[in-house]
């Protein structure tokens, strides 16, 4: 089987080589549980299906990881408005979340990661970028440092010294 992608960084096809012979990592990024998703949402994990089973089709033992970003600004308001706790709000959009895909016939992930399950993570990770110079900080918020990352804007040809504070310019 030969199956190309197109590079985003190249703009060109690359025939497709997994890291490990015979096994592929699928990420998909996942819904924000903060209401019920919309037939817009599942086209992107539709896609992702059809992805995964034409890979299993053809060999491969594809591992794919589905995260839910179960805490946001969006999540909290809706929690603290309710009057119930995050996980309870948040777990009634999972469920629906769930029932959709098996509704829908896509296959589930392998694992659903939650963001509030992998806080100490988050937080080790900003502590490292902050350590190395690559954060900053206003009104509260933490921010990346684009410069100093060279390659930033490279895959959506950003020019990072187009930026301005709190928006990018094409």
């Amino acid at each position: 089987m030969t199956l190309r992608f197109h590079n985003t960084l190249t703009r060109e096809l690359d025939e497709f080589t997994p890291c490990r012979p015979g096994e592929v990592g699928l990420y998909t990024c996942g819904p924000t549980v903060y209401d019920f998703a919309h037939i817009g949402n599942f086209r992107t994990y539709l896609w992702e299906d059809l992805l995964r089973r034409h890979l299993e089709y053809h060999g491969y033992k594809v591992t794919q990881v589905m995260n839910l970003t179960d805490v946001d600004d969006k999540t909290i308001a809706g929690a603290l408005k309710a009057d119930v706790a995050l996980d309870d709000y948040t777990g009634r959009f999972i469920d629906a979340f769930f029932e959709d895909l098996d509704s829908l016939g896509i296959r589930r992930a392998a694992v659903f990661p939650r963001a509030t399950r992998h806080i100490p993570e988050m937080v080790a990770l900003v502590e490292r970028l902050r350590a190395g110079g690559h954060l900053y900080e206003s009104r509260g918020s933490v921010y990346f440092r684009i410069d100093t990352f060279p390659g930033y804007g490279r895959l959506s040809r950003l020019d990072p010294d187009s930026a301005a504070a709190g928006r990018l310019s094409r």
